[in-house]
């Protein structure tokens, strides 16, 4: 089974060279690797550049955009840069963060789940972050759900559901869309990834807005936005964050942004949505 795999990166020289190593030893190796360097400020070149002088499957790609450190659209967009040069001979191809180790086994684990069901639109491990010495889940969403820094699509669902949406809360509704076409989604807790930077941690004040205006871009509709953004910000221990998540959906519904799924696939994405709070109470 053939891995492409496109990370962006911004300023991720403490770490690109730590993921990319827990890369070239994997015992099956990727086909491609694509690292753009998004604007980094830093060494981040020199590292991706001393890999790939060694692995010519590594590929360097240089890119400017803002200095900003945003989720959504800006990752989306770099994570392009990468894809476009890619030719289409994968069987997975994925996206994931520059601050990442894998264990050695990762991509041999995919191919094994990939290989045996025939369903399965994507596949993942599990975060871990170091607290106190240990590492530790990092647990901020379900156990279900494929954290953005980790995605790993069949070539084929990859395509059903419209590739990646250029806008905060990509990594949300393509499960969601992936799962509107029929397709399936596996998290493997055995495979425990080194996340080196939590979540979040780089995010300005204007990135926090963005979580509800993709609520609402997802249509979620009032009440659902309420409850998500409510779970979201106890888990996270941050109980502001729950006033600027409401906030960013108010002035998406007053703006009239763009959706980023039809009516129909928005009413699908509220039936799954209550069928987990429901489970829940």
């Amino acid at each position: 089974m053939d891995f492409y795999i496109v990370i962006p990166a911004h300023n991720e020289a403490s770490s690109i060279g730590l993921t990319l190593d827990s890369l070239v030893n994997q015992t099956l190796l990727p086909k491609q690797i694509v690292v753009v360097n998004d604007n980094s400020t830093d060494k981040t070149q020199d590292i991706v550049e001393a890999y790939s002088a060694k692995h010519p499957w590594i590929t360097l790609i240089n890119s400017k955009s803002s200095n900003e450190h945003l989720p959504g659209s800006k990752i989306v967009n770099a994570f392009y840069k990468g894809y476009d040069i890619l030719d289409d001979n994968y069987d997975v191809i994925c996206k994931f963060d520059a601050d990442l180790i894998f264990p050695n086994n990762y991509l041999e684990k995919l191919a094994f789940h990939f290989n045996n069901e025939d369903q399965l639109g994507m596949a993942s491990g599990f975060c871990y972050i170091e607290k106190n010495g240990d590492w530790v889940l990092e647990n901020l969403t379900r156990k279900d759900h494929i954290r953005g820094a980790l995605k790993a699509y069949r070539k084929a669902c990859f395509h059903k559901i419209g590739k990646l949406k250029r806008s905060m809360g990509w990594d949300t509704v393509d499960e969601l869309l992936a799962k509107y076409y029929g397709w399936s989604i596996l998290t493997d807790e055995s495979l425990h990834v080194r996340h080196l930077k939590p979540t979040g941690s780089g995010y300005n004040k204007a990135s926090k807005y963005l979580q509800g205006e993709a609520m609402y871009k997802m249509r979620y509709g009032f009440v659902i936005t309420l409850i998500s953004a409510l779970k979201l910000a106890i888990k996270k221990q941050q109980f502001g964050l729950f006033k600027d998540y409401m906030a960013g959906y108010f002035k998406a519904k007053k703006e009239k942004a763009l959706h980023l799924v039809s009516e129909e696939e928005g009413k699908f994405i509220r039936e799954i949505r209550w069928k987990g709070i429901k489970k829940r109470f």
